[in-house]
């Protein structure tokens, strides 16, 4: 008789699963030979290109006002990344951003220390996060249609607090701070923060055990779970981060034009979720690096600087921007394809097992 170790194994069994990368390539490779490293090369071609086509675009000056403009999707795109990365999505950020800057203006018109409503302002974008969190992670509801509910109502927070005017009236010394560089390096002031926050971000995703268990959600949220990784809680957090620092963004595109207005930042979503997808992440979850992140900002930053300078029209680099996160989309979705297509039939198939008889 034969035992059961004979017996064929499912197709589920069978098929390909979604498995993390090759780490048994060697370290050199798998650095090389990844979308990251793709995105970097493109974006050192194009500041190549450019800085030898377009007139004026290797000076000192470009390059502040390439990081002064890039500032609030780079800061946006670290919580947006490891979001993405559990399979979510946050459409509600920029209007965070919009709300923020209402609540600076609004509070410090109304004789509040600058500092003080600064801090309120996070609190507030950190709530904001918490709510998208609790729709998503304690009702249920899918985050797609949960960010652009909350896209919709902060917005119009943000507009039913300050109406059509604009607060312009800040201290000189925040807005100066703002805009000022370090030394005579051209560097804007705002990359330091930005360092210490994607320090944090980086260690956070691929040194700790909390970002082992965002990839492990990205993956399946279900052996996520049985695996012992706290979903929910994961998510809650990476919401509530996300409304933080967009709100951080928030003050800084305030100072940095010194004008509070209801309608600041709109559609800047669609910048930080092109920059994310560009850079790597998978919109599928369970992928991605924040060193690809950056440079798909970097590259969106430096072509739309690149554009603006050669006289090409807002609407054309839009396009441009458009067309760019559907070939990321497409990219990774025909990797992917090309993956499954390369594998054998039952090339994950151990050897069946010797059989016992009786």
């Amino acid at each position: 008789m034969t035992s059961l170790d004979t017996a064929p194994a499912s197709p589920a069994a069978t098929s390909a699963p979604r498995t993390y990368r090759n780490y048994g390539h060697p370290l050199w490779r798998r650095i090389l030979v990844s979308r990251e490293a793709a995105v970097i090369g493109a974006l050192i071609l194009v500041i190549v290109v450019s800085s030898g086509v377009v007139r004026n675009f290797g000076s000192p000056i470009t390059m502040t006002y390439l990081l002064l403009d890039v500032a609030p999707i780079l800061l946006i795109a670290l919580p947006m990344t490891l979001i993405i990365i559990t399979g979510e999505i946050d459409l509600s950020v920029a209007s965070i951003v919009g709300l923020s800057s209402v609540l600076l203006g609004t509070l410090t018109q109304g004789g509040m220390p600058i500092e003080l409503a600064a801090l309120v302002a996070i609190i507030v974008g950190a709530l904001g996060g918490a709510l998208n969190g609790f729709l998503i992670t304690v009702v249920g509801l899918p985050s797609l249609a949960v960010t652009i509910g909350t896209l919709a109502l902060y917005r119009g927070l943000a507009v039913g607090l300050l109406g059509t005017t604009a607060v312009t009236d800040f201290p000189e010394f925040w807005t100066d701070l703002a805009k000022s560089k370090l030394g005579d390096t051209g560097v804007p002031a705002i990359v330091i923060p930005f360092l210490v926050l994607a320090v944090i971000f980086a260690v956070l995703l691929h040194f700790t055990p909390f970002g082992r268990g965002i990839f492990a959600i990205g993956q399946s949220s279900e052996a996520a779970t049985f695996s012992g990784v706290h979903v929910n809680r994961t998510k809650l957090i990476l919401f509530v981060l996300s409304g933080a620092v967009s709100a951080f963004a928030g003050l800084y595109y305030t100072l940095r034009f010194g004008s509070a207005r209801g309608d600041n930042a709109t559609g800047l979503e669609l910048q930080v979720i092109a920059a994310v997808l560009l850079g790597g992440v998978s919109i599928f979850g369970g992928r991605g690096a924040l060193h690809g992140v950056i440079a798909g900002v970097l590259l969106i930053g430096v072509l739309a600087s690149a554009l603006r300078l050669a006289n090409v029209t807002s609407d054309v680099i839009n396009i441009i921007t458009g067309v760019l996160l559907v070939l990321s989309v497409v990219y990774s979705s025909f990797l992917t394809w090309l993956q499954k297509k390369r594998q054998k039939p039952g090339g994950n198939r151990k050897s069946p097992p010797r059989t016992a008889t009786s």
